[in-house]
């Protein structure tokens, strides 16, 4: 931290004007003892006589400059460790009233939308096992993915992100894509940096055989059979909706529910809670999530389209979903790691920073903001980080340290324009975290790419003016997280067998 104004008006300008007056008077005593001297008659001996004033005051000056360059650097340290103490209070009060969830709140809304999410999901899953020539259903299970399931989540739980793994039939390939193709643009998250499309197999009569098949989802851009995510989210969508009803019967007298969709987005299920049922009241939005297993627990899903219209090239991409492998590492990093580890604390923190930065910044850049510092940016610059170890120096007490040297590294990653996925190509991963072959085998990709370099540079430089002004800019934009009064004990603890999760 730089040294303060405080400091430079008390303590350091007087000591250099002590400094300069001490070498003026060093300088014009020999001077003056040597013109006495011409006017006597031995040179000599005035000589001699200047000269032991003259070491005198060398003496002096050494240890005046010695004293002041060890008073300087006791006051530089000591305003540095009360302005970093400073803005670890400003930091930690931060994350308490505004970032931290209550354990509490964010068990119970996750038991809940468990609860809601798995009985639509069976009763979509038991309509699509009815007979029919699309051999297009749902596989019956889910997969809680995102911020809320990891621990990092901020502000409210009231937003959470499901993959809902269909069954489509055998035989379809990946074709891995490095280039997203002409029109795809920086808005695609994380997903676009590796691209897929589903081919069909041309041979062995899986064409005559499977034809309503490809007929109702799979387009045909450059000659080729390809499985259209766009069409596959419009059934999607479709499905959910007819199974809603009965869904919402059984569900009535806990929660009223909704659905609502977006053309080209996945379908986002509204859950409120009833009064008297669940303590939080909090009206939860749930993002269900078609995708298509791989396996090895990956997954492919509907890219977001850039436009209007989306191009037939588009239509036939999806994105890679790696998330259970990021829960994994995460998993193996809270073993590692001190148990009062702050690597989560720094990443909310961060979200939260560039969440009030952003309040302040004009389009276009107030979206580019968003884009390159996405909550997906940021873990993976995380764990960048932390393997780069020691783990031990993730501890509590290091917050404000570690936190800076988290922003150094983006910033560093920023002006470079290179920030590579964490695990496409990736051979230095810790053993205990094994990769699928699909992902060990892929090409690395750089996450930056899609960016150009002034973009870049003005959000490295936004990056370092937020840290800077990280306490100014929570007492200005800081808003309450919550406006309604803390939940009152729970009556239902047996219906939801949770335990509280970890967010510290």
């Amino acid at each position: 931290p730089a040294v303060s104004d405080s400091l430079d008006a008390r303590v350091l300008w007087p000591l250099a004007t002590c400094l300069c007056t001490a070498l003026l008077c060093l300088c014009q005593a020999p001077r003056g003892r040597a013109a006495a001297g011409e006017e006597e008659e031995e040179e000599e001996g005035a000589a001699e006589a200047g000269s032991v004033p003259l070491l005198k005051g060398s003496a002096l000056l050494l240890l005046l400059a010695v004293l002041l360059g060890s008073l300087l650097a006791r006051c530089c340290g000591s305003a540095g460790g009360a302005q970093r103490h400073g803005a670890g209070s400003a930091l930690e009060g931060f994350h308490a009233r505004q970032l931290r969830l209550s354990p509490h709140v964010l068990g119970h809304s996750k038991a809940h939308v468990g609860r809601v999410v798995a009985e639509l999901v069976r009763a979509a899953k038991a309509q699509g096992l009815q007979p029919g020539p699309l051999a297009l259903s749902l596989r019956g299970d889910f997969v809680r993915i995102g911020s809320a399931y990891e621990q990092h989540k901020v502000r409210s739980p009231d937003c959470f992100d499901v993959l809902v793994p269909l069954r489509l039939p055998p035989r379809l390939e990946p074709e891995p894509r490095r280039d997203p193709g002409p029109g795809l643009g920086p808005g695609l998250g994380p997903g676009a940096a590796f691209v897929c499309g589903l081919r069909a197999p041309a041979g062995s009569g899986w064409p005559r055989r499977y034809r309503p098949f490809t007929e109702a989802f799979c387009v045909e851009p450059q000659g080729r059979c390809l499985l259209s995510s766009a069409l596959v989210l419009r059934w999607f969508q479709g499905h959910l909706q007819r199974c809603l009803g009965a869904v919402r019967y059984r569900l009535q007298e806990r929660c009223r529910i909704s659905l609502s969709a977006c053309p080209g987005h996945p379908p986002t299920l509204h859950i409120l809670p009833c009064s008297d049922y669940v303590c939080c009241h909090i009206s939860m939005a749930v993002r269900l999530i078609p995708a298509i297993p791989l396996g090895d627990a990956l997954y492919l899903t509907a890219l977001p389209p850039e436009g209007p219209q989306a191009a037939p090239v588009q239509e036939a991409l999806w994105g890679l979903n790696a998330s259970r492998q990021e829960q994994r590492l995460l998993s193996w990093l809270k073993e590692q790691a001190p148990a009062s580890s702050c690597h989560l604390k720094c990443l909310q923190i961060l979200k939260g920073l560039r969440d009030l930065r952003r309040q302040s910044l004009e389009e276009p850049f107030c979206s580019q903001w968003g884009r390159v510092l996405s909550s997906y940016m940021l873990k993976t610059a995380l764990f960048s980080l932390l393997l780069q170890g020691p783990l031990e120096a993730w501890d509590e007490r290091f917050l404000v340290e570690r936190l800076e040297d988290l922003v150094m590294y983006l910033r560093d990653c920023l002006r470079k324009q290179v920030l590579m996925h964490l695990f496409l190509g990736n051979t230095s991963l810790p053993e205990a975290v094994a990769l699928p072959r699909f992902l060990k085998e892929a090409a690395p990709v750089n996450l930056l790419a899609a960016f150009d370099g002034p973009t870049l540079d003005m959000a490295a430089f936004q990056l370092l003016y937020t840290w800077s002004q990280a306490p100014h800019l929570i007492r200005v934009y800081s808003r309450p997280r919550y406006l309604r009064p803390m939940p009152a004990p729970c009556r239902h603890c047996p219906v939801f067998p949770v335990q509280e999760p970890d967010v510290s």
